[in-house]
């Protein structure tokens, strides 16, 4: 039997043997009540609202109140009206992923967006909204994964297995980032979801961007700013649905979020409708529980996995590093990447502050020689950066002090290296000795990092 015939009867085999219906009983703003369904309906189900002028309407159940659903929409609520039927869909939300998916542009349904044609259903059902495997199986981090961009390769490097978060303001370049990465990453496979995005930057980000070559391993999944907080939060369920699904074939996955705070917002429309009462800045309760259930699906996999490297960007509203969501997410993950817009203002891309930046891996992923060339740059960095505003008004003199003269006369160089174009490529290796030219330190490239399961174990 063929694949698409097989996949057909799949489909048939899935189909229920009987509908159920309840009826529109109320609608208010994006809420609607459902009646006559007791029993039938749980939250998180779907259902389907057959309406009278447009095509059907998909619904989600999020509440219930007087013996009676509460459903948000997909879509649209025109053509909807008191009395329309409302199809109960008895399957669960699940999708069939399948390695054919590679090079393809999917919505928050897992459908084709890309004028590709059909994608291909995969065997087994994967849950959009799983759980994380359980703390006590999960492997511990791998080795270091080369992301190809200087500033994190040597700065900033991550484990297979770790979740880093990207924090910025808008504009300051962190989808330029996060592309850099998907193009030059040698992970296997690349899930990025882009998640409340401006419409048309999706298109400019895959060709553009990501680019031929990081497209041909990669999913994309695109919700834009402009569709319903459903669908939105759908979207970044999927992407971590499919990254799971990749990474139980034994894959790494490098999974991008762009980004985590339009997830949150989308989550307060949804908390906020069901009439949850707001706390922290206008968010409920539910974002900062919905937040981990997310973020924790990332990370390593049980025995025989492989791992989802998660790299999400977190928008700070007014560049307020300690507003709620981004508080939240700092806790949660395994570092995090500053990027300043004081440092794009001066045109030095990716604009990362690497005084203000943490990858929790680090030292221990290191050997000792890689840890003695960063902690250097850092020590010299952070000296200039003490005296700029000295130095910049020329109240600074020269022979002042020694420490304060050898970091004038590196940082320029520092600064260079740091800086990268999108298309430029640098390995893991070579940065840790382009870094140790410039400072004028030998480094042996034999000298391998470890890996972070080797570490010794505490004695007693």
């Amino acid at each position: 039997m063929s694949v698409s015939i097989k996949s057909i009867v799949d489909e048939i085999n899935r189909l229920p043997d009987f509908d159920q219906f309840g009826t529109v009983s109320s609608v208010l703003g994006m809420l609607i009540e459902v009646d006559g369904i007791d029993g039938l309906l749980s939250i998180g189900d779907r259902c389907w609202i057959i309406t009278k002028k447009t095509k059907n309407l998909m619904c989600q159940v999020i509440g219930f109140k007087n013996n009676k659903a509460l459903v948000m929409p997909y879509g649209a609520l025109e053509g909807i009206s008191l009395g329309c039927k409302v199809l109960i869909d008895p399957h669960e939300p699940v999708i069939y992923p399948h390695v054919s998916w590679l090079g393809r542009v999917i919505n928050a349904f897992g459908e084709p967006i890309d004028d590709k044609g059909p994608l291909l259903k995969g065997s087994k059902p994967c849950l959009i909204q799983n759980n994380p495997p359980e703390a006590h199986k999960r492997q511990r981090l791998g080795d270091k994964i080369d992301l190809g961009v200087r500033v994190m390769n040597s700065f900033l490097s991550l484990c297979k297995g770790q979740r880093m978060g990207i924090f910025a303001g808008s504009g300051v370049g962190k989808s330029t980032l996060l592309s850099m990465m998907a193009r030059h990453t040698t992970a296997d496979v690349n899930l990025i979801g882009l998640i409340g995005e401006r419409g048309r930057e999706a298109r400019e980000f895959i060709e553009d961007d990501l680019g031929e070559r990081g497209m041909e391993r990669s999913v994309v999944v695109v919700a834009t700013s402009d569709e319903p907080p459903l669908v939105r939060r759908q979207a970044a369920y999927l992407t971590m649905a499919v990254a799971e699904y990749f990474r139980d074939q034994n894959n790494d996955v490098l999974c991008l979020m762009d980004s985590v705070t339009r997830f949150a917002m989308a989550q307060r429309e949804i908390s906020l409708s069901m009439g949850e009462p707001p706390a922290t800045r206008g968010y409920t309760p539910t974002v900062f529980a919905e937040l981990p259930r997310l973020l924790e699906r990332a990370g390593p996999g049980v025995l025989d996995q492989g791992t989802i490297t998660g790299i999400f960007s977190v928008l700070v509203e007014g560049d307020d590093y300690n507003e709620p969501i981004s508080d939240s997410v700092r806790g949660i993950i395994d570092g995090h990447v500053i990027l300043d817009r004081a440092i794009a203002e001066r045109g030095r891309y990716p604009a990362v502050n690497i005084l203000k930046s943490v990858s929790r891996t680090l030292p221990d992923c290191n050997s000792n020689e890689q840890n003695k060339i960063i902690e250097r740059a850092k020590k010299l960095v952070s000296i200039y950066e003490d005296m700029a505003e000295l130095i910049r008004l020329g109240a600074y003199r020269e022979g002042s002090d020694p420490k304060v003269d050898e970091a004038i006369h590196y940082y320029e160089s520092i600064e260079g290296f740091i800086s990268q174009r999108k298309n430029e490529y640098t390995s893991l290796d070579d940065c840790y000795s382009n870094l140790a030219s410039i400072l004028d330190l030998v480094y042996e490239p034999e000298a391998l990092s470890k890996n972070i399961n080797e570490l010794p174990k505490p004695s007693g």
